[in-house]
């Protein structure tokens, strides 16, 4: 299974509070932060969240 790299490129300062708990969820809190999660329905979910925020790229 496929992983996902995800990078916080835009601020969450005055972001709702629903999009900021999503972005902790997935482990990011300042810009430029990055982890990598497995490519499932549920990391999907969030970043269809999220995804104006964030940079996703595939790891092969």
């Amino acid at each position: 299974m496929a992983n996902l790299n995800i990078k916080l490129v835009k601020s969450l300062n005055g972001r709702i509070a629903k999009h900021k708990a999503t972005a902790e969820a997935l482990g990011l809190r300042h810009i430029g932060d990055t982890t990598v999660q497995p490519d499932n329905e549920a990391t999907r979910g969030k970043i269809a969240h999220i995804g104006y925020l964030l940079q996703v790229t595939e790891e092969q």
